[in-house]
């Protein structure tokens, strides 16, 4: 798994403070942008977030660049709809050789069940290559492939959204790969905007778990804002 970040909103707290505050300000957005200090930044942003109107951080975006997830993890992340999307098609794009796949660790730590696992990714990948060979158009020798194919995507997701992802994929009871994954935007975005992403992450950093019955029993450590 390969995640970057290709883009995002330049400043992203300073924009988002700077939409915040223009709705209380009787200047413009862009003299708003360019006096108001780190501290008066922060300060509109601690008002915003702990305040629940979080409208502002639409204004502020990343756009990363995810390689060698499975198609199983993908299938998940574009349920998350808020958000755009570009992966790389099956359709168009004709595997010359056996694909990568992603094997989830319960079946890696067992030589028998991975023995039975690549068995069957071998057996569909020949059997795709023989309708390749035979004519067939990749749209529909596709159908043969497997969730655990590697894929490649790029998504973008505005801050707000990304908080709720993050909320919904960094818990304990996310499934494990797209969990994984969660955790590492999180790691390249904290640096970006330290004070909006400080306690991001699974519910119980911020409060209780929202899981009820289904909750993991072992939360993060809580964090509260300054």
């Amino acid at each position: 798994m390969q995640i970057e970040i290709l883009y995002h909103t330049p400043e992203p707290e300073r924009a988002v403070a700077t939409a915040a505050r223009l709705c209380y300000a009787p200047v413009g957005a862009a003299e708003l942008r360019d006096k108001m200090t780190a501290e008066q930044v922060q300060k509109v942003l601690a008002t915003i977030m702990k305040s629940g109107h979080h409208s502002a951080l639409e204004h502020a975006s990343y756009t990363f660049a995810i390689d060698g997830v499975s198609r199983a993890l993908t299938h998940q992340l574009v349920r998350h709809r808020i958000a755009s999307f570009n992966q790389q098609s099956q359709r168009y794009v004709t595997f010359k050789q056996e694909p990568d796949v992603v094997m989830p660790q319960s079946v890696a730590e067992n030589p028998e069940l991975s023995a039975i696992f690549n068995s069957a990714i071998k057996n569909a990948y020949q059997s795709y290559a023989q309708l390749i060979e035979a004519g067939i158009p990749a749209e529909d020798a596709r159908y043969l492939l497997p969730n655990a194919c590697v894929s490649k995507i790029v998504a973008t997701m505005n801050i707000r959204e990304l908080l709720h992802f993050f909320e919904l994929r960094c818990c304990n009871r996310a499934q494990w790969e797209i969990r994984e994954m969660a955790a590492s935007m999180l790691a390249l975005v904290q640096p970006t905007a330290p004070y909006i992403f400080m306690d991001a992450g699974a519910a119980c950093r911020r409060g209780s778990c929202p899981e009820g019955k289904m909750t993991c029993g072992n939360p993060f450590t809580k964090v509260v804002r300054p």
